[in-house]
């Protein structure tokens, strides 16, 4: 699980915002459990399009395909992910005596995935090996500087190197690519759509600290790359004064984004200009929205009220003494 949540994100941050990702993320278990043997979830960008385990030996669609690509879906699977099911058990067998592991269950897990331009060229293609939530190795390959690897148990002798380096060239990143065009296009309402972002400010006074915490939300946008940062006095806020900054889905596809910073008593008598930048796909440049000194905006918002009080103080006393001199006029007429 850690590999998934950590490399998931490190993956989807590294990919350029305008490209496109086809990533297949594969869980293998040795040893007794209620789980599949090993099982595989594919994700084109964020949108699941299929599920792979050892229980049906079939890849399951969450979309109909095509039916004159069946049987050519149906071989790029058994190439790939078969030959990933392959690997990654010899590793784990290799991993759980090299390791002295000989009882219990152990995972091993594994992100792989392609990426396509904005061009339409092939990107990198990357993989990421985990063994018991201890990371193992990784690979990136480009056409230009071919395969760069970090293996950490287990380093690639030259005749494996060269064999990976023809596996990838010739096999898996074609087949990626192929197979990532045909859902890009199948799925192009989804991973292909523009949605703008809309932005609240938040501010929420501390009971206990006499401080305030100010908010910056970012809802609903797609796709899910982007930059959200806040500044004081013009200088980003350091990452251990904010919380926040997790990219969440939402119920209807789209994301949001919320990062929060507090501001302690003391520092509300100071003076200082707080920001909110964001930069997002669908923004033609950048959203800058200003939450102003907080001390400023306590003492203009007392000023605002006493200035309403006192013109509707004003405006009563006016108002009876009118209607006082109006009465004693009648009454005068009256006498005389």
């Amino acid at each position: 699980r850690n590999i998934y949540t950590v490399r998931q994100s490190l993956f989807i941050l590294g990919i350029r915002a305008c490209s496109h990702s086809l990533m297949a993320f594969a869980t293998y278990i040795f040893g007794q459990t209620p789980f599949p043997e090993f099982s595989v979830v594919l994700m084109l960008d964020d949108v699941q399009i299929g599920y792979y385990d050892s229980i049906t030996w079939s890849v399951v669609y969450r979309s109909s395909s095509d039916s004159k690509y069946q049987n050519e879906e149906k071989s790029d699977a058994d190439i790939v992910i078969l030959d990933m099911y392959n690997s990654m058990k010899e590793r784990a067998v290799y991993f759980k005596k090299h390791l002295n592991h000989t009882n219990g269950v152990h995972v091993q897990q594994r992100l792989a995935g392609c990426e396509l331009l904005d061009d339409d060229k092939p990107g990198l293609l990357q993989r990421w090996d985990a063994f018991n939530g201890q990371e193992i190795g990784e690979y990136t390959f480009d056409t230009e500087k071919n395969v760069q690897t970090k293996i950490i148990w287990g380093p690639w002798g030259q005749i494996t190197r060269l064999y990976m380096k023809f596996l990838i060239k010739n096999i898996y990143q074609p087949i990626c690519i192929k197979v990532l065009r045909r859902y890009l296009y199948m799925k192009k309402n989804s991973v292909m759509r523009k949605v703008k972002p809309k932005v609240r400010l938040m501010k929420k006074t501390l009971t206990d600290s006499q401080g305030l915490q100010i908010s910056c939300l970012a809802t609903g946008f797609y796709p899910r790359h982007i930059n959200l940062t806040l500044f004081r006095d013009g200088q980003p806020v350091d990452d251990d004064q904010i919380t926040g900054g997790e990219i969440l889905p939402n119920g209807d596809g789209t994301y949001q984004m919320r990062k929060s910073l507090v501001i302690s008593e003391e520092e509300l008598h100071e003076e200082h200009k707080y920001n909110c930048t964001m930069k997002h796909l669908n923004l033609d440049n950048k959203l800058d929205i200003t939450f102003g000194s907080p001390t400023h905006s306590v003492v203009f918002s007392v000023l605002v009220f006493m200035c309403v009080a006192v013109v509707i103080i004003t405006a009563l006393i006016i108002w009876r003494k009118r209607r006082t001199a109006g009465k004693c006029s009648v009454q005068t007429s009256s006498f005389l």
